[in-house]
């Protein structure tokens, strides 16, 4: 399928608008192949009848499917090894003996896709083997166990847009979303990461990402190969999350 240049320059807009997420000229390869599927499956001719009626309904779940298309929603148990190497062996043995009081640790996972991250969190950093004892079958499907579930809330939540009913987070896991964002909407989205982070809390990041130069009120740490930051001791924070 042949995208038209108007046509590329409004799914630009959208994404932006509805995810912050820069779709860069030259990227018109990614939007055919991430689309057509979602063309076929609306029942359209073409990628030019996929931009009209999203031009005619402004408010359509099809407008949700194309931001969903053109973003990478891999996500799969313990999805690189060592961060959750690191969370079990360094960085919730310092939160539990923080929060040995309340005994209660919050933690975002921001960007979660259908869950497998924070699910694996709740496992505290099983290896993905062993998974297997969490589970109950259901027909060929297996149902994680309603403990585990119970343990995590799912909430619909754009990074760029207003921020509520958000506790103060012991821990942010933020891996492989800012790639998709300009420095600007880098440097905002972290401003305000560090409005809902506890002074002891700690933000993870993708391998590739980095606060360097976009926000020097955090500091990573030396806590093995992985992206692990906090923020800087007397570092300001903004008040309110809008």
């Amino acid at each position: 399928m042949m995208l038209a240049e108007q046509d590329f320059r409004y799914i630009q807009d959208l994404v932006r608008e509805r995810a912050a997420i820069v779709l860069e000229s030259g990227k018109e390869y990614l939007a055919v192949t991430r689309l057509d599927p979602l063309v076929r499956r609306a029942g359209l001719g073409s990628l030019a009848e996929l931009v009209a009626a999203l031009r005619e309904e402004q408010t359509s779940t099809l407008h949700e499917e194309v931001v969903d298309a053109l973003t990478t929603n891999e996500t799969t148990w313990f999805r690189d090894v060592a961060p959750f190497e690191s969370l079990r062996t360094h960085v919730l043995p310092d939160l539990i003996q923080r929060k040995r009081l309340s005994r209660t640790l919050f933690i975002w996972s921001a960007g979660c896709s259908s869950g497998q991250e924070p699910y694996s969190l709740v496992n505290r950093g099983l290896p993905a083997h062993l998974l297997i004892k969490y589970f109950h079958r259901l027909g060929v499907r297996w149902e994680l166990d309603a403990r585990i579930r119970s343990m995590v809330r799912f909430q619909r939540q754009s990074l760029v847009g207003p921020w509520t009913n958000l506790p103060v987070m012991d821990l942010v896991l933020m891996r492989n979303v800012m790639i998709y964002f300009d420095t600007p909407t880098k440097r905002q989205v972290l401003g305000r990461v560090r409005d809902v982070l506890a002074p002891h809390g700690y933000l993870l990041l993708g391998s590739a990402e980095t606060t360097l130069h976009i926000d020097d009120a955090f500091q990573r740490l030396a806590v093995g190969p992985t992206g692990w930051y906090r923020r800087k001791q007397g570092s300001p924070v903004r008040t309110g999350q809008g």
